[in-house]
């Protein structure tokens, strides 16, 4: 199954970042405020401008690394495999 994102809206396959503590306590994402890191699934075709004539082009494309808070957008599970599926807007940077 795909998802296909509707909008400005891309869905996102968050990658893990479980840490161990010095003391072997595994730390879930969950418990963490730092932003997660995820991989760019797939990507819409881009929200309409003002007048509604003209896509928006999107920035984000399927491959891209990517930085988001862990409260933003809404987690998806499919076929077992969790995603996310967040706004452009919610992405706050691109990994290089």
């Amino acid at each position: 199954m795909q998802i296909q994102p509707l909008s400005d809206r891309v869905v996102v396959r968050p990658l893990s970042t479980e840490q161990v503590s010095k003391s072997g306590i595994v730390i879930p994402d969950t418990a963490k405020e730092k932003p997660q890191e995820g991989e760019v699934i797939a990507v819409g075709p881009g929200k309409w401008n003002e007048d509604g004539d003209k896509r928006i082009a999107m920035q984000l494309k399927v491959g891209d690394k990517v930085i988001f808070e862990s409260w933003s957008g809404k987690d998806y599970k499919v076929d077992g495999v969790e995603y996310k599926i967040l706004r452009e807007d919610d992405v706050m940077g691109v990994i290089k």
